[in-house]
């Protein structure tokens, strides 16, 4: 019988990023491949496994994580990067992490759908800028950032993220890997 863990290797969607790139592919390549890591530790599970908490008192769980990317790609390449004026998707004033606080209507579906919405409008935002490009939007820091430092940032961010994922799934199913 086969492990859970060798039937998701053999399923696994992501390609390592080529050794051998320039910096910008490198980034890029990185980028995406920390955000399919996300995907895959939330792959095979149903709403109420994904709304499943870490460990108590946190009440971390992966569907919440995979909302509060969502939040963090709309931040850094839409407000900072081009500067746009868009609201949070599900944070409040009185729940500034609505997006990890999930309930019984909140949904993968939904959430995996503004998630990628999240991720093609950061590409796309992102494509014709170079890395030494300042953002035309500041952070509530004040600060501005150049597209090298958000490319940065947004892979220190999943993988901060992911190895929280990586932990959760395991508490859910036993499943662990990469």
């Amino acid at each position: 019988m086969r492990s859970m863990f060798a039937e998701r290797i053999e399923t696994d969607p992501r390609t390592l990023p080529d050794t051998q790139e320039a910096e910008r592919t490198a980034l890029e390549q990185w980028l995406d491949w920390h955000r399919l890591t996300l995907a895959v530790k939330c792959a095979g599970l149903d709403d109420a496994q994904l709304r499943t908490a870490s460990a108590p008192p946190s009440d971390l769980n992966l569907l919440g994580l995979v909302r509060h990317m969502a939040e963090v790609e709309r931040g850094w390449f839409r407000r900072v990067l081009t500067g746009e004026e868009v609201g949070w998707i599900y944070s409040t004033e009185e729940d500034r992490d609505r997006d990890i606080h999930v309930t019984d209507e909140d949904t993968w579906e939904e959430a995996y759908a503004t998630w990628q919405a999240e991720i093609e409008q950061a590409r796309a935002n992102a494509a014709g800028r170079g890395l030494d490009d300042l953002s035309v939007g500041r952070h509530r820091s004040g600060q501005t950032f150049n597209l090298r430092w958000i490319y940065l940032h947004m892979i220190e961010e999943y993988a901060r993220h992911n190895g929280h994922a990586d932990l959760i799934r395991e508490r859910i199913d036993g499943a662990t890997g990469d």
